[in-house]
């Protein structure tokens, strides 16, 4: 089959567990070679060292990222004590270390305080871009710029010793954007101590857990028949919207670019709320948002996913 005709396919999302020292883009361009089309892209950056649920959008879900409804994802990371690097974590050049390591009721102590909004400064090792550079490259350079804070939410944060005494597991789940290294270097800064990221696991992300999740082997030994039917719907990134059925009449006026009165179709969605937007029998094919018109409110299109 031709680029042109795979390109023409409707795609959809694969949910792939990334293995340890390999970037997200190297897992993009692999899916890339696999399915056979350049049209291939990620919701959510994991560093190399990072391990987990890492979800691929494929053809026209490919455009889907900007879009995703849930920021939300769970991670289980190593928090290691008694030390400090310039990366935040185990793989970065060590600048201290500390032998006074807190007791397991502080270090719990500690951890619930950081649960809830809270403002976070990025890493200088990450690919935030200032003045049109990554702040990891300057960070190579032995550059340090100013990071403004940036806010975030920790959901929830669990604790758990473990036999060593400088090394906690954290189950943390947080908004999009959250560093968790950035947290492990800032719960160690509060217990004075210092501390690292020493793994890290995304457990689950755009509602996707890690059960879900298949192998670039597993993926790569399959005939292109079983690897196409492992492609997940583009609806599973919108799974936690509302949804609104359009009758034929108004669906082809939608696909045309008119709003849809919601008097019409009897939906009273609060403006600004996005929607999934299905056909009369239930298929989602487009992202809509409720906007607020002349005659009432409307639903106007935001994406369609599907001609």
């Amino acid at each position: 089959m031709k680029h042109s005709e795979i390109d023409n396919l409707p795609g959809g999302v694969l949910a792939i567990k990334k293995a340890a020292g390999m970037t997200s883009h190297d897992v993009v361009n692999k899916i890339r070679r696999l399915y056979n089309t350049k049209r291939v892209g990620h919701a959510g950056t994991l560093d190399p060292m990072a391990t987990g649920v890492l979800v691929v959008l494929v053809g026209r879900a490919a455009k889907a990222c900007e879009y995703i409804s849930s920021d939300k994802k769970t991670y289980k990371a190593t928090l290691r004590l008694g030390l400090t690097t310039d990366t935040e974590d185990v793989t970065g050049e060590v600048l201290t270390k500390s032998d006074d390591i807190p007791s397991a009721e502080q270090v719990e102590a500690v951890c619930r305080e950081f649960v809830g909004e809270l403002k976070q400064i990025p890493p200088m090792y990450s690919a935030l871009k200032v003045n049109g550079q990554k702040l990891y490259d300057l960070a190579r350079q032995g550059v340090t710029v100013e990071r403004d804070a940036r806010d975030i939410t920790v959901f929830s944060l669990y604790c758990e010793a473990t036999e060593s005494k400088t090394d906690y597991i954290l189950t943390v789940t947080c908004s999009g954007g959250t560093y968790i290294r950035t947290l492990c270097a800032d719960i160690g800064a509060r217990l004075g101590c210092g501390g690292v990221m020493a793994t890290l696991e995304r457990t689950e992300a755009c509602g996707m857990s890690i059960d879900e999740c298949h192998t670039l082997d597993e993926i790569e030994k399959m005939p292109e028949d079983d690897r196409q039917k492992l492609l997940l719907p583009t609806e599973r990134l919108f799974a936690e919207l509302d949804s609104a059925k359009l009758p034929a009449f108004f669906e082809k006026l939608f696909r045309d670019g008119c709003p849809i009165y919601q008097k019409k179709i009897k939906t009273d969605f609060k403006i600004g709320q996005r929607v999934r937007v299905c056909s009369e029998n239930g298929h989602f094919f487009a992202l809509g948002e409720i906007v607020e018109r002349e005659e009432g409110s409307a639903i106007r299109s935001v994406k369609i996913f599907e001609l």
